[in-house]
């Protein structure tokens, strides 16, 4: 790298906040395109059309930019202080995802992403691009094949020396930098994050159908979940961190740097949740994730947990929306108050 080492690459990423930085070449996964197209060939991307719009661009790094030459993957830790399925027992409250409980962290690690960025064109006269989940990169991959950790058999990314509660961002370069060694599997013979799925997501290891992830159904999926499905959902609203949370991997998992990160509240009662309108929603949740799926869908996933959760004073609170104008709450109304009542 002209005037700059990757020893000071590395530095100034810990410097900037982040716990982890590998490289790897855009072409560094050759077999992503293959799995991609299987995943969709199989429809386990529900409706996620935006996977097979840009397949493309998303099975290659080297397609998405055909002038980059490195890929700079970085690792930043959101990891938990308290146990995130001690929730799962406070029926009358939900459970949202770690990683949405505090500020949006496209906007937290892209801030950080750009001002390394800005550094490295500086110093090089590079040109970059930067990314974080919100374009066609496949960043687990990526991540993988420039050490940063490798995907279990959640799909996730973990890592010996970071546990599984890392977000990542990536940095497309011109510049020629030396690759790392890519990461292999430690998982062994562990099944603890397949055994522990509500809703038996994991056709086999290594392997996810999103129509039947907790994630998807309660953040992609749009209009009724199945009932069977949303049996199984309990009191999460947002998000589901079991897979995550059992991985034994976590001993090693480092502190959260940023205080962003941390709850904004404490786990939201539902009677409150499933008041909210859409000004009320978008007030709430300003400046979270969670806005981006709006009140409709957020509210129908609010009812989904007040059917389960076995406590019959919540029957008026369902009760209220079996009119709604939205035909998946109006729905999640109907289900939840029938369920409540042992109907």
């Amino acid at each position: 790298m002209k005037g700059l080492t990757k020893e000071q690459l590395v530095a100034r990423a810990l410097e900037e906040g982040f716990v982890k930085v590998g490289v790897c070449r855009p072409d560094a996964v050759p077999e992503a395109a293959g799995r991609l197209r299987a995943f969709l060939a199989e429809e386990r991307h529900g409706q996620m059309g935006w996977m097979a719009e840009r397949e493309e661009w998303r099975g290659s790094a080297a397609a998405l930019w055909p002038e980059a030459r490195s890929v700079i993957m970085l690792a930043e830790a959101y990891t938990p202080e308290v146990d995130p399925m001690a929730g799962l027992a406070e029926r009358d409250r939900g459970v949202i995802s770690v990683y949405a409980q505090g500020k949006d962290y496209h906007d937290l690690v892209k801030r950080r992403l750009k001002r390394l960025g800005r550094w490295l064109v500086e110093a090089t006269g590079c040109e970059i691009k930067v990314f974080v989940d919100t374009a066609p990169v496949m960043e687990k991959p990526l991540a993988q094949a420039a050490g940063l950790g490798w995907q279990g058999k959640h799909t996730n990314l973990l890592a010996r020396d970071l546990g599984n509660w890392v977000f990542l961002g990536a940095i497309f370069t011109t510049l020629e930098l030396e690759p790392d060694a890519p990461e292999v599997s430690h998982c062994g013979s562990c099944t603890a994050c397949l055994d522990i799925c509500p809703t038996k997501a994991f056709p086999a290891p290594y392997q996810l159908d999103a129509r039947r992830c907790i994630s998807y159904l309660t953040i992609e999926h749009r209009g009724t979940v199945d009932t069977k499905l949303r049996a199984l959902m309990g009191n999460r609203i947002y998000g589901c961190d079991d897979c995550l949370a059992v991985c034994p991997w976590n001993k090693f998992a480092v502190a959260a740097r940023e205080i962003g990160y941390q709850p904004k509240h404490g786990l939201p009662e539902l009677a409150e949740l499933a008041a909210l309108d859409d000004a009320g929603f978008r007030a709430r949740f300003a400046g979270s994730p969670i806005k981006r799926i709006g009140r409709d869908r957020f509210v129908r996933n609010v009812l989904y947990a007040i059917g389960n959760s076995g406590l019959p004073e919540l029957v008026p609170v369902a009760a209220g929306l079996v009119e709604d104008g939205d035909p998946a709450v109006a729905d999640a109304a109907r289900w939840a108050v029938e369920r409540l009542k042992g109907e």
